[in-house]
């Protein structure tokens, strides 16, 4: 069937049975609302990780005997800077105590200087004496806490477990992704709420005396402080919904327009979230601003309906014949410019990260959605609409007051302005090709990027990365060889060889190894001289070198055949982690070795390094089957090439221009933003396919190719021009967003939604003079 033909069957079964066509969208929403009541708010720690990875393979291989990365640190930091008093060790102890009971704890891992896996060994007359740090018999007098201070020292665990001016210590865990007791999914969001409320808050003290701070980090705790910031955002939305309903009221001056615009896409967003729990998904905090953007991109195409159907009423006025000839003028376009949106959508499943594939479900759903809601329902809902000569005669006059402004940008068609603009097009591409490659892939600064630089969690990054010498951010990697390898000389020196290698990559604060533990054995053993702190070549000093060291340091498994090498830097920046896992790659290439493989990588750097990893070969591919889908679609509707081409220039022009933008303002390309990008090309493409469509119908009915613009921009322009502004600054309000990537989301997206419509607006009919010279 030709579309023609098509189109005219769905407008023949909408009009004819219009109350049958409300009622069904009735009954449907009041199911939506009742499964959308149902969505759950969900959290998961391997949502974020790419697990098909090398590395993600390496983490998960080692998870049991090594631990993974999703831990909890909580710094008990006496204010005054001296731990060693009664006070401050009774919240130590109780500190530990809940942590230990939190449900979805790995009890066993829990370290402290009050736990039994925190121990210090010592060359005594007899042989070796080894006990806990804290003493069972441990009571808070000078005697006593003067013991653990020599113990701590003995330990070797200043800078690690403790500060290394004695100010505080670190309880530590690790978190499972089921709670054994129930047999749930641990809830790393409640996690997350427990640590501040039974912890930070209940065990912070400012009494005299006792005066203690404390500071938490963790995935958990990040997760937890996102979900309660996304509450907050929650509140932008209502005021961008606000601002919204204002101006599209401003625009069609009908409060009767204003509410079946708002209301079509308000039930678009509704059935997405229904749709969602109905499929069983949940809804991540980081996916939360996919609704509203559904909401925005139902109100720009409801406006265009609107737009069309306004037109139509100056010449017919009748409601149901208005509705019927914008629906047959903009069925095609719309359904051609949503599919773009949801293909766009769609293709962001590629990347292997769960929490990206459900934020393209989605929006994919919420866009596939809005087929229905507002370009089937919002013209039979406009057909029962009747409009009294004065709103004509309004209309007509506010016409009559923006002609001038028609004139100036119908201008933009003639041939010296079309050459002008194409001109200063090219200049941004220039700056764009200058600016864009230098977007970092990952995080650009320190702390959590998620969160703006003076919340707590980052606060309390800076405050453990200053006092401790481990810092906060580790990548391990796994040496694999032979049982019994931590005994054997030559493949413990050369697991030494990369640790030292490693230490002194840039950015590497220090790095714990089994040879480095069994170099300090070694010297204990000969009166701790510095001269001793070496690999004994002998196997029988060498057994008696790493024999006292225990399991629970995780430093070898069980028969000795896997040794990690725990590598602490002083970031997680892009660059840092590119380079050290650069040079572990490149020492790997260089000192190949028969019996030992060094295989990378865990650690929350391993995970971020893997992350970065498939973010940077995702991008690309992204980026090219979003532009393919857009610039098939718009053959297959236009059959031109050149036609296509007007629409997709000035959409690769934005692409690239934000790209520049990121980089400009440090914004690094990474699980957050990278959908952005992909869901700006999608948003953006309406813009076009609606001026190119407008008026390309005119020039077939005859008209030349600037009157055809003049009357494009009257209609379907204005109505781009007020949807460019209006959710430019509906998301606007987002940049004062308490989370710091929603910020961002919000920098990006208004600059994509009015950067867009300009390109629509100008560069479009541009190219189209130079495409089409002789129309």
């Amino acid at each position: 069937m030709k579309p023609g033909i098509v189109t005219h069957w769905f407008e023949s079964i909408l009009f004819t049975y219009r109350k049958s066509v409300i009622g069904f969208f009735v009954v449907v929403t009041a199911v939506m609302v009742y499964f959308a009541a149902g969505l759950q708010v969900e959290s998961g720690f391997t949502k974020k990780l790419p697990m098909t990875h090398e590395y993600m393979k390496t983490y998960i291989k080692y998870l049991d005997e090594f631990g993974g990365a999703n831990r909890v640190i909580i710094a008990v930091m006496a204010r005054d800077g001296n731990m060693f008093t009664p006070a401050y060790f009774e919240t130590l102890k109780a500190v530990t105590d809940e942590l230990f009971f939190i449900p979805g704890v790995n009890r066993p891992i829990v370290q402290s200087l009050f736990t039994p896996n925190v121990r210090y060994s010592e060359v005594v007359e007899d042989g070796i004496s080894s006990d806990n740090v804290i003493p069972a018999d441990f009571k808070p007098t000078p005697e006593g806490l003067e013991t653990v201070r020599k113990n701590i020292l003995k330990a070797g665990i200043v800078g690690r477990l403790v500060a290394n001016n004695f100010s505080g210590s670190i309880v530590s865990a690790e978190l499972m992704d089921v709670n054994p007791e129930t047999g749930e999914k641990v809830d790393l969001i409640k996690i997350g709420r427990t640590l501040e409320t039974r912890i930070r808050k209940k065990h912070a003290s400012t009494k005299p005396g006792a005066e203690i701070d404390i500071h938490i980090i963790g995935y958990s705790k990040v997760f937890g402080d996102v979900a309660d910031g996304t509450i907050k955002v929650i509140g932008f939305f209502g005021i961008a919904f606000v601002i919204t309903a204002l101006l599209v009221f401003y625009y069609s001056q009908s409060l009767k327009l204003t509410a079946v615009s708002l209301s079509c896409s308000l039930i678009a967003v509704i059935w997405q979230l229904g749709l969602l729990s109905l499929l069983g998904f949940g809804i991540d905090p980081m996916s939360i601003l996919v609704p509203f953007l559904v909401f925005a991109i139902g109100v720009s195409h409801s406006v265009q309906m609107i737009s069309s159907a306004r037109a139509e009423l100056l010449e017919c006025a009748i409601g149901a014949e208005a509705a019927r000839k914008s629906f047959r003028r903009l069925l095609v376009p719309g359904i051609i410019a949503l599919l773009s949106d949801t293909i766009g959508f769609i293709t962001i499943l590629f990347i292997k990260i769960r929490m990206i594939q459900e934020l393209a479900i989605t929006a994919g759903l919420g866009v596939a959605v809005i087929i229905l809601t507002n370009l089937f329902l919002l013209p039979v809902l406009l057909s029962y609409m009747t409009f009294s000569e004065k709103y004509q005669n309004r209309l007509d006059r506010r016409l009559k007051h923006l002609e001038p402004c028609w004139d100036f940008l119908a201008s933009v068609i003639k041939p010296k302005p079309a050459g002008i603009i194409v001109l200063i097009s090219a200049g941004l591409l220039i700056v764009g090709l200058y600016t864009a490659p230098d977007i970092k892939i990952g995080d650009i600064h320190r702390g959590v990027p998620e969160l703006r630089a003076d919340s707590q969690y980052n606060i309390d990054t800076r405050v453990i990365g200053n006092e401790f010498s481990i810092g906060v951010d580790s990548i391990s990697v796994i040496a694999e060889t032979i049982p019994d390898g931590c005994i054997d000389y030559d493949i413990i020196t050369a697991i030494d060889e990369f640790a030292w290698h490693m230490e002194n990559v840039d950015g590497v604060l220090s790095v714990i190894s089994l040879p480095g533990v069994a170099k300090t054995v070694n010297a204990g053993w000969n009166e701790g001289s510095l001269k001793w702190r070496v690999i004994p070549r002998n196997s029988s000093n060498l057994v008696q070198a790493t024999s006292y060291i225990p399991t629970s340091k995780r430093l070898f498994n069980s028969d000795c055949s896997v040794i990690p090498i725990m590598i602490f830097t002083a970031d997680h920046k892009a660059e840092t982690i590119e380079r050290v896992v650069s040079e572990a790659k490149q020492y790997r290439a260089e000192h190949p070795e028969d019996r030992i493989t060094f295989r990378l990588a865990t650690g929350n750097l391993g995970i971020m390094a893997a992350t970065n990893e498939v973010v940077s070969a995702a991008q690309f591919p992204i980026l090219m089957y979003v532009f393919a889908a857009v610039i098939l679609l718009c053959l297959v509707a236009f059959r031109s090439i050149r036609g296509m081409l007007c629409i997709v220039v000035p959409l690769g022009l934005v692409s690239l221009l934000a790209y520049g933008l990121m980089s400009l303002l440090e914004i690094g390309l990474k699980v957050n933003t990278l959908p952005v990008v992909a869901l700006g090309v999608g948003i953006g493409v309406d813009y076009g396919i609606y001026i190119y469509s407008r008026m390309r119908s005119y020039t077939k009915e005859g008209e030349s190719l600037q009157s055809a613009f003049r009357h494009t921009v009257r209609v379907t322009g204005s109505g781009v021009i007020f949807t460019g502004i209006t959710l430019g600054v509906g998301v606007a309000t987002w940049i004062f967003s308490p989370l710091k990537f929603q910020a961002d989301m919000g920098i990006l997206l208004t600059f994509m939604f009015m950067v867009n419509m300009l390109g629509a607006i100008f560069l479009l009919p541009a190219l189209a003079r130079f495409f089409f010279p002789k129309s």
